[in-house]
């Protein structure tokens, strides 16, 4: 058995026209992708589109890629810019938090009454982030990237990226406080 081809050796297959390739490497990167796009544009239908002009882009650019970040880094940059080319397209129309029937449940939560409880308060702070703060939680807090692969996936100084995620932090704890009951710096009741 042949092993699987890594992601440069696929793209490059993909830029010489094999479909095959191309398939292989969307099918590994398509729900990642869409994880980010979901957090970014804030529904569900915003997504799917960004996720399929994400891989369009992707298939019409993969002669472009020259090495110098790994292609999962490569992809997370055009699909924050394909994101952000959207949401500059839909500016006027005003943003909705995603439905909690369409977010799956969290792993890391300790209980999962209380993250169901959380959630919605946590995707209407993060859709009331500017589109840059946003991206830089979304790819950090959310995805799990280090901050230098953030940066690099942004085309940011990591300087930046350490600044951005510090304020889009400290904006969503404004608007969130501390919302698990019995804590001792709960805001807004006493």
């Amino acid at each position: 058995m042949t092993p699987p081809a890594d992601d440069a050796a696929l793209l490059a297959s993909a830029a010489q026209g094999d479909h095959e390739s191309f398939t292989l490497l969307m099918r590994r990167h398509e729900d990642r992708v869409f994880s980010v796009c979901l957090r970014l544009m804030g529904s569900r239908a915003s997504a799917l589109d960004a996720v399929q002009e994400t891989f369009t882009t992707l298939y019409r650019k993969a002669g472009q890629y020259r090495g110098t970040a790994a292609v999962g880094t490569w992809l997370y940059r055009i699909t924050v810019n394909t994101c952000y080319d959207l949401l500059r397209k839909e500016r006027r129309r005003p943003i909705e938090a995603m439905p909690d029937y369409m977010d799956p449940a969290d792993p890391s939560g300790e209980d999962a009454y209380i993250s169901v409880e959380l959630r919605p308060q946590i995707e209407n702070a993060l859709a009331s982030l500017s589109p840059d703060f946003r991206a830089v939680v979304v790819l950090s807090d959310i995805q799990g990237y280090s901050l230098p692969d953030v940066a690099e996936a942004l085309d940011l100084p990591i300087g930046t990226v350490k600044s951005r995620l510090f304020r889009a932090r400290r904006q969503m704890a404004g608007m969130l406080g501390n919302l698990l009951p019995g804590s001792e710096h709960q805001t807004g009741t006493e």
